[in-house]
């Protein structure tokens, strides 16, 4: 059995100018990255696509993820694939991966087996810049401040409320806290902050909801950067370096364009993380691909309760964009997680511990239906998976009027994914309601309540007394009415990761509010949820390497499908 990596390597890839004209965008329009990527240019929006209808938009996201895996990005990819098969005008939509997990945990991240998007080394490896123009931007800001101070600090900035910290696109624990500013009066002025990582900036929030430069820019300048001594909100604007900001994403700004293994078109562009922001490609990438396809596939990090209800409640409320249709993708094996199996025990059949399970997955179809979208739920077909198991988890998804496809798109591509994506289509053409969780004007609590009572199943919200301070203050402020980014585990529908299915008779508990005013939203901190993650004890990157022809070996973790 070949694993990811072996799939990727031998496949024949398309010249990047030919991928294209299947979205028929002319060559002069393409910025060219060698011969497999490419830069859609600012001037074709402007000049041709603005003009053209809108596609179907199709979203997928999944149950609350498990060591088992869901393979929410391989269906993604699996069902472009299928309906390019099927002759329709597809662009699949996804976000790009974070060196950071690549090198952590989780391994690379472009699809898997036959549904992949490629060239997979440079998609998880740096790519076209734009994860470090990113890292550059936020970096020029927190320099920018610290300069400020040093040099007379004329704004009055109270050096003990400066929020705004460094990134680095990498787990890296021992920077989430430090003090700068060391050496002596040349060096700069002590104090603490640290670093986030570059996932979780507020500028890959910015670069994933802007809608072009001059609205980046804009964005930019209404960054808070931190306080003065008498608690007045200080923007990045005030600084004077907005436009030295936007000058750094003027070539990150523009959708990438790749290609899967059977040649659908990928637009893989920003990749802010669902479990600490809102997990969502660009708006960029998705309104091309809208404006050049029949049909759009885009995804949003994590289970349904993290990546999609900021799809909806944030993106959508941002761009006025409507999905058609939803994909909830789930596995026998990981709902068996959720119904208390260890993973060495997913091999047998166990109906009681699926059954149980289940009700990750019914929550998370009751969640959209709430949104008013029609459903279609991908059973992301494994060896061990039965018959009696199929069955019973078939019988749950009709029951609460959800279409159900079994996908073979990991072993088969896009012809494992044929049923899916008919099902789909058929599901764009039903009658949909779509309505957000909340009102935006709302107060922030009744906002976090919405979320955490209708989407989690939680009987309500606790907050610390810090964060009851900094309501009043957003208030006070006028920064309160704007949607809500909640950050909190993606394990779990609770804020506790270990409470797995779905959970009821809890409360979460928000610890930390934080302002992220350019981007237009509130952050809420629950749990133990970190912005800067760390290394675990046997790192990813210890399965890498790379020989003098310049192949690379283990970039991905999972390589075979068990």
């Amino acid at each position: 059995m070949k694993t990811d990596v072996q799939i990727a390597q031998e496949a024949i890839m398309e010249p990047i100018g030919k991928i294209a004209q299947h979205l028929e965008i002319p060559e002069d329009e393409l910025e060219l990255y060698g011969k497999y990527k490419a830069k859609i240019s600012l001037n074709y929006w402007n000049t041709t696509l603005q003009q053209k209808e809108n596609g179907k938009l199709i979203l997928v996201t999944a149950i609350n993820p498990t060591p088992a895996g869901e393979g929410k990005t391989t269906t993604s990819i699996g069902l472009g694939d299928a309906l390019h098969k099927l002759g329709k005008k597809t662009a699949i939509a996804l976000r790009e991966p974070s060196l950071g997990p690549c090198f952590g945990m989780k391994g690379g991240a472009a699809g898997g087996g036959y549904a992949q998007v490629v060239p997979m080394e440079d998609i998880n490896l740096h790519f076209t810049g734009d994860f470090h123009a990113i890292t550059s931007a936020h970096n020029l800001l927190a320099a920018v401040i610290d300069n400020h101070i040093q040099q007379g600090n004329a704004l009055d900035l109270d050096v003990r409320r400066i929020t705004w910290k460094r990134v680095v696109d990498l787990n890296d624990r021992a920077l989430r806290n430090i003090i700068c500013g060391l050496g002596g009066k040349a060096h700069g002025v002590p104090r603490e902050t640290g670093f986030d990582i570059t996932v979780a900036s507020e500028m890959m929030a910015i670069l994933c909801l802007t809608s072009d430069l001059e609205d980046m820019k804009k964005r930019l300048g209404n960054i808070i950067i931190g306080y003065t001594r008498s608690g007045r909100p200080v923007r990045a604007e005030e600084l004077n370096v907005t436009g030295a900001l936007t000058l750094l994403f003027k070539d990150a700004i523009k959708p990438n364009l790749v290609q899967t293994l059977e040649g659908t078109p990928a637009l893989i562009h920003g990749g802010p993380f669902a479990n600490i922001a809102h997990g969502c490609n660009s708006v960029m990438a998705t309104k091309y691909a809208l404006k050049m396809a029949d049909y759009t596939i885009t995804e949003a990090g994590f289970g349904a309760d993290l990546g999609a209800e900021k799809f909806l409640d944030i993106k959508c409320r941002f761009t006025g964009f409507k999905p058609d249709a939803v994909v909830i993708v789930a596995t026998i094996r990981a709902l068996k997680m959720h119904g208390g199996l260890a993973k060495t025990e997913l091999a047998t059949e166990n109906i009681e511990a699926l059954k149980k399970g289940m009700t990750n997955l019914a929550k998370h179809i009751e969640n959209i239906q709430k949104f008013g979208l029609p459903i279609v739920v991908a059973i992301n077909a494994f060896p061990t998976d039965t018959e009696n198991e199929l069955q019973e988890l078939k019988a749950l998804c009709e029951s609460m009027g959800a279409s159900v496809s079994i996908s073979e798109a990991w072993a088969k591509g896009g012809e494992g994914a044929i049923d899916l994506a008919q099902k789909v289509i058929e599901a764009t053409e039903k009658p949909s309601n779509f309505q957000y969780m909340y009102d935006v004007n709302d107060s922030i609590k009744d906002k976090i309540n919405a979320i955490a009572t209708k989407i989690y199943g939680a009987d309500g919200v606790n907050y610390t007394p810090a964060v009851e301070k900094t309501i009043a203050e957003f208030e006070a402020e006028g920064l309160d009415k704007m949607p809500i980014c909640m950050a909190k585990t993606q394990y779990s529908l609770s804020d506790d990761q270990f409470k797995l299915g779905a959970p009821t008779g809890f409360k979460i508990t928000v610890r930390e509010l934080r302002i992220s005013a350019g981007a237009g939203f509130i952050v809420a901190l629950t749990g133990n949820i970190l912005t800067m993650p760390g290394l675990p004890k046997k790192p990813a990157a210890e399965n890498m390497d790379i020989d003098i022809n310049g192949k690379i070996t283990g970039l991905f973790l999972s390589l075979i499908h068990i």
